[in-house]
């Protein structure tokens, strides 16, 4: 498939409205038509359905690199790797989020036992779940689902705008 310069000019121009839009943190959650086009099947049924994914058969529940997760359906900052540990349950655990006001939490009747749901607040994604049985010092284990996020390695989070968060890796993460 040939693109021609408009094709290419019109490609450079939507990345740079989406970078300049993540940069100023204008986290919208496109109409159905577009995320139907733009997410996979189980992304959409994760993140528009309340779906869960596989346990240790998804995405980032092994990933060790260093970087954020941010909502696949919209691009907010959710996660990161330094809040990041192996929860043995086969799916992506975090301590908290880089900023609780990127979630809100719902209560969920839908399994046999009471829930905590994970949603992102600018998109409505699910995202998983928060549980109390967490590692010290949050006791919490926000499991969450690959499919509902997008890894953004820590040497690609200013070029891909991000930038401004890559004050969360000056220092080490704690073991």
């Amino acid at each position: 498939m040939k693109i021609g310069f408009l094709g290419l000019l019109t490609i450079s121009f939507i990345s740079f409205i989406t970078i300049t839009s993540i940069a100023a943190g204008n986290y919208q959650k496109p109409d159905q038509e577009v995320l139907k086009k733009k997410l996979t099947p189980l992304q959409y049924s994760v993140t528009q359905e309340q779906g869960t994914e596989p346990p240790f058969n998804n995405s980032y529940w092994n990933n060790e690199k260093e970087g954020i997760y941010v909502d696949v359906v919209s691009g907010e900052v959710l996660f990161s790797s330094q809040d990041k540990y192996d929860s043995k349950t086969g799916w992506p655990s975090f301590t908290k989020p880089i900023d609780q006001n990127s979630i809100i939490l719902k209560q969920d009747n839908s399994a046999l036992e009471t829930r905590t749901e994970v949603v992102a607040k600018n998109s409505g994604s699910h995202l998983g779940h928060v549980f109390d049985d967490g590692p010290p010092p949050t006791n919490q284990r926000y499991c969450m689902n690959s499919a509902a996020l997008v890894f953004i390695p820590v040497e690609e989070m200013k070029k891909r705008g991000y930038g401004k968060y890559l004050y969360l890796f000056d220092q080490p993460k704690k073991k």
